[in-house]
């Protein structure tokens, strides 16, 4: 009913935010300062303070959200002019998406059912095209990360 109520109250044809969302995921909460709202005086401060707080973390989500987007388009606008195979594509997409892991060959390897080699040399392609970088660490240790968008440029 709110998501309905703030999108009848915007003037502005979109609405990027999910109350409905936000609730769900502090239902705990919404129903403990409910029922303190219910109980005692009529005073519902507290819970219109509440009400506003997860308006304020709903909004907060998608403007995370909206900032993964945004990184994501740069990224690969700065990069269009660079061919890459579909094994390279896949990884940068899971490197861009939630992937918080470190990135090695072995994982590269395991993500694009290729082998070591074939890793190794996809991670070395991206590392001349400045599109990866090595972190620090040897042998085993070895990992690697994006540039951010604006550090890539063309070879």
């Amino acid at each position: 009913m709110a998501d309905l109520l703030l999108v009848r109250s915007d003037p502005s044809s979109h609405q990027f935010y999910s109350l409905s969302a936000q609730i769900q995921k502090e239902r705990k909460s919404y129903y403990e300062s409910l029922k303190q709202s219910q109980r005692g005086t009529l005073d519902i401060t507290s819970w219109i303070e509440w009400f506003l707080h997860c308006v304020e973390q709903a909004v907060q989500t998608s403007l995370s959200i909206l900032d993964k987007v945004i990184y994501r388009a740069h990224f690969w606008k700065n990069i269009a002019h660079i061919s890459l195979n579909e094994r390279q594509r896949k990884v940068l997409n899971h490197l861009l998406g939630d992937f918080e892991d470190k990135l090695t060959s072995s994982k590269w390897a395991k993500l694009t059912k290729c082998s070591q080699d074939t890793a190794y040399r996809d991670i070395l392609d991206l590392l001349h095209k400045n599109v990866l970088t090595k972190n620090l660490g040897e042998g085993r240790n070895t990992s690697y990360g994006l540039l951010t968008p604006s550090a890539i440029h063309p070879i």
